[in-house]
């Protein structure tokens, strides 16, 4: 398997160096540049095109590109136009918020939507089973604006349970008890928007594979030697029908961990979606081309955690 880890790492160098090649070429197809947005009516343009000509920004698109290469290769990503600091502490910085706001998200996802998905399965064609689905329709078909400007109306501005902007509130200390919990009640309401919003397949995945495997051979053959169907549903069912779910977790927390641009600029939540989404309105190369970068990077990532933890939770499963 080891093997197998190490050619699918490999493969992934030339898959980026592909994808940053596209983007870089993409973003100089932008409109305007970073300091397009200093352009007022006292702004001296040799001024500004003195700050183009330092920033690199008028020479070829092959030159500009690789420089940031090679720059990339010594760990440089350079450094943000807008935020005027680099861009590997810049996005560490966002990164962590975005970390914690996916952790709590994946753990809210399956505590509903796992429950929900058994319940659906093992009553199928039930109220309760038809109440589900329809949650679940609800919940796919909604948009994640629109479900994220009701919950912070709602729980918000009208009933006041959850603050409706940033990750901590100003003045308190870093590092101590009540500062962490001021992260984690700023996490609540973002997280479990982001939670609902995901639930739709994972409860169609679980409901689906319970319903079939009550017809296969092995739960019968559990049945007919007077097995109580509570520990056929809990030793046999469950556990198998959880294995699909299983091969979704890597997509779900690399997924997460780029962020949410809606939910996070709804939220006014400080993480790498609000900042990616910033950076693209202000025409901040340096850090669109690291976040996409970033994203594809997660991507990959997600689909060998994906295969890893399927051959884990199924020995009959084998990367190759």
């Amino acid at each position: 398997m080891w093997k197998t880890i190490l050619r699918r790492v490999l493969i992934m160098i030339p898959q980026l160096f592909v994808l940053s090649l596209i983007v870089f070429i993409l973003a100089k197809f932008m409109p305007g540049d970073p300091f397009s947005g200093l352009i007022t009516p006292e702004t001296d343009p040799l001024r500004l095109e003195e700050l183009r000509e330092k920033a690199g920004l008028n020479d070829p698109w092959y030159e500009q590109y690789a420089r940031w290469v090679a720059n990339l290769v010594q760990g440089d990503l350079g450094k943000s136009y807008t935020f005027q600091r680099d861009v590997g502490d810049l996005i560490g910085e966002k990164a962590l918020n975005t970390l914690w706001l996916s952790l709590l998200s994946v753990i809210l996802l399956y505590a509903i939507a796992i429950p929900l998905g058994i319940l659906a399965g093992r009553f199928n064609d039930s109220k309760l089973d038809k109440s589900i689905v329809f949650y679940s329709f609800v919940s796919y078909a909604i948009p994640t604006f629109v479900l994220g400007l009701l919950f912070l109306y709602l729980f918000g501005y009208t009933l006041q349970w959850f603050p409706t902007v940033g990750s901590v509130d100003v003045g308190v200390e870093p590092g101590t008890l009540a500062w962490y919990w001021d992260k984690f009640y700023h996490l609540v309401l973002p997280a479990f928007t982001f939670a609902i919003l995901g639930t739709t397949g994972v409860i169609q995945y679980l409901r689906s594979e319970i319903i079939d495997a009550k017809s296969l051979d092995y739960v019968r053959t559990a049945r007919s030697k007077g097995i109580p169907m509570r520990k056929v549903y809990s030793k046999h069912i469950f556990r198998n029908s959880l294995l699909p779910i299983a091969a979704f977790l890597g997509f779900t927390i690399t997924g997460l961990l780029g962020g949410s641009i809606f939910i996070e600029t709804i939220f006014g939540y400080p993480g790498m979606g609000q900042l990616f989404i910033n950076s693209v309105l202000s025409r901040d190369y340096s850090v669109i081309t690291a976040l996409v970068m970033l994203f594809g990077f997660l991507t990959l990532l997600g689909s060998l955690l994906s295969d890893i933890i399927m051959s884990i939770v199924d020995p009959r499963i084998r990367i190759e």
